[in-house]
Order: C-alpha cells, then structure tokens, then sequence
C-alpha cells in the first residue's frame, strides 16, 4: 500500500482535513459532481490571492501557468502537452469535434443512446447535415464491446462517438481494442472520458479526440477540463469558436486573415476559467503522484466490498463487478421491490451518505454508489450498515 493510502486508512483527523467532504458525510458521489481537496483549494485561494493584488501578467505568465496545467493533463492521459486544450464542461469539448469535422451528407456516426445526453445530442444535431447516426444496442446497459461496434461499422462510417465508462452501469470501454478498430478502418474515435479521466488508466493515445470535465473522478471544480485532439488531426478538425485567444492577433490588433496559435490552443477561443484550472491542476497531481493504476485497484477494492454487502442484503447490481470492464461505479436497485429504492435512496441521505438516485430507460430505479480512492472500508460498512436498517 502507498504511504498516502496507508495515511487514509490510519489517520482519520489528517484524512477529514485533507478531503473536507468527508468530515460530516460518506461521500460516494464522484460519478456526479466530486468535491475538491483542500489541496486544490489552496490552489485556487493562491491564486486568486494573487488576482487580488495585480500580482499577474495576464500574458507571459498566465501563459506559462496554463502550459504548466496541459503538462500535468498530458501527464495524466498519456500524451502531449500541445495536444491539450483547456477547456471544459465535457459538452464544450464534444460539441467542438461534431462542428468541426467536414462532413458529407450520407456520413455515419456511431454511437449509443443511453449514454450520457452530452455525448448524444451532439451527434444527433448532425442530422441536420445529412449525418446518419447509427446507435448501438447492446444487451446489457453500457456493455460497448469491441464486438458489437465492428457490427455497426459500414464503409460510410466516419466517427465512434463513445464514452470510456458508462454513467449508470459502470460498464469499461476497451479503449485500446476500439483504438484499434478504427484505426483498422480509417475511422476516427471521439472519447467522453469523464467517467474514467483520474480514475482508471484513460491513454489518449489510442483515440483522437478526448473531452473531460474535471468535476468527477479528477476532483477539480466544475468548468474546468481537458481537451484533447491528437496532433495528426489538428488539422482535420476545424475550430469552431474564433477569438482573440486562439487566433494570431498582435499588439491585440485583428487582421485580414485568420492564423490559428499552434497545438491544441486553437480550440481556447478567449480567456481560460484560470483559477478553476490551477485547482484542476492539483487534484490531477495528487492523482498521478499517488499512480491511477494504485487508484484504480483501489476503486476495485471498495467495489468489491460493496457487491459483497449489497449481494447479501438481496440487491440487484447493475453492470461487471470486477474485471477490465469494472469500474469505480455500482448501481443497484431491488427488481422485485423497485418502489423501496427512491425510499432508500432518501434514508441514506438522511443519514449524511451521498449517494446518487438514477433511473434507467425502462423506469427502472437505481441508487449509485461511486467512491474515490480516499473513501474507506469503514465508510463502506457504514453504508452497508445503514442499508440493513432502513
């Protein structure tokens, strides 16, 4: 075990400062909206200290700040620091690559309806263009596999509009094997990887486009996030938003002729949610100097812990327990008594766990639980405990 997961499980006083969220609550909400350290918190109130006082230049330091923030996104997804845009929400960076691409009437996207609706309608908007979006349906909620996608690949196939972990059942995408794929076809390979970006290992590498907010499992605040094109398509996918930030204006003078800045900071088309990413920049440092592969086992291992209980209690649990599909997220309801789930779902609350209530596209209800690293076995029995009473 790392030094600083040992201190989690030992040091409760040192835990409650270090992650505030858990002082008074049980917070297993990270698939929603995450708190934030105080690690990043002392990022923020720095600098804004430092905004309160005139102490930045707005030009060459600022701009050395935020390459410092790409750098740390880069470390975390596995690629360059010019491929990363600063932006956020996830909806920014989606919307970007549907508005961008050359599109011809006749053109095939595929992707799923039971995603996420931020990386739906921005694919169904393209219908407008003549764009076929072909949804995949799976058998079970969120099980995207590699097979099922080579099924729905045609020779008018343009785009795999895919997110890397499915929002209610949990369910992993293969990220390298659907890589793989389009690669294989000439395809090229959208990514919402909210869901696994700070969670599981999530290499921007095998796909050419990425879009994260930082709000979940990345523990930053909201409005800040990545996006990342691949150098190769830079040129591929037009900028949609034009400004003073992100096209070559001197002396802040406009000119006959649009030049895009080079990398990735064609897509920031005016000033960046700064202070938002300097907190991003911490939490995503914290993750990384504690290793995603630690945090991803131990995501697991709370899993664990919860299916175990929650099999015991005579719940039903929606998607993989363990395995490469599995992830931080677990969703159960009870499908012989789905009425007592919304009841639950208040009592645990109630109870000072924050959970969130979700309902699948057939009614049904679910309560999911999602904890992050610094959550801990005493936590989950609490949970397991309160479930038993209600």
């Amino acid at each position: 075990m790392s030094g600083l997961l040992h201190r989690i499980d030992s040091d409760e006083s040192w835990r409650r400062e270090a992650f505030p969220a858990c002082r008074d609550r049980v917070f297993l909400a990270h698939a929603a909206v995450a708190p934030v350290p105080q690690v990043a918190v002392r990022a923020m109130n720095d600098f804004n200290d430092a905004s309160a006082t005139g102490e930045l230049d707005y030009s060459e330091v600022l701009l050395q700040r935020m390459d410092e923030v790409r750098a740390s996104a880069a470390t975390l997804l596995e690629c360059e620091g010019s491929e990363i845009a600063l932006l956020g929400p996830t909806s920014l960076g989606l919307s970007l690559v549907a508005n961008g691409i050359a599109w011809q009437p006749g053109d095939e996207v595929v992707t799923y309806l039971d995603d996420y609706p931020a990386n739906v309608y921005p694919w169904k908007n393209l219908e407008r263009c003549g764009v076929a979006v072909v949804y995949l349906r799976p058998d079970e909620i969120g099980e995207i596999t590699p097979e099922l996608v080579r099924g729905a690949i045609t020779p008018r196939t343009k785009l795999l509009a895919l997110a890397s972990c499915h929002f209610l059942s949990g369910y992993r995408l293969d990220i390298e094997a659907i890589g793989e794929l389009a690669k294989e076809h000439d395809i090229l390979f959208s990514l919402d990887a909210i869901q696994t970006a700070g969670a599981f290992p999530t290499p921007a590498r095998h796909v050419d486009f990425l879009s994260a907010d930082s709000h979940k499992w990345m523990l930053g605040p909201m409005t800040a996030g990545v996006f990342r094109v691949a150098r190769e398509c830079q040129e591929k996918l037009h900028p949609s938003l034009l400004g003073a930030w992100n096209v070559k204006s001197p002396q802040f003078l406009a000119r006959d002729a649009v030049d895009f800045e080079p990398g990735a900071r064609r897509y920031e088309p005016g000033v960046l949610n700064a202070q938002g990413l300097v907190g991003m920049q911490a939490s995503i440092d914290l993750l990384t100097g504690l290793g995603i592969d630690a945090v991803a086992q131990r995501l697991l291992e709370l899993k664990a812990m919860l299916c175990a209980g929650l099999d015991e209690l005579g719940f039903d649990i929606l998607g993989p327990r363990e395995g490469s599909a599995a992830s931080g997220i677990t969703s159960f309801t009870d499908r012989n008594h789905p009425e007592r789930i919304p009841a639950l779902s208040a009592e645990l609350t109630r109870r000072d766990i924050l959970t969130s209530f979700r309902h699948g596209r057939d009614g049904t209800p679910y309560i999911r639980l999602s904890p992050h690293f610094y959550n801990t076995a005493a936590e989950i029995s609490r949970v397991l405990d309160s479930l038993r009473e209600a």
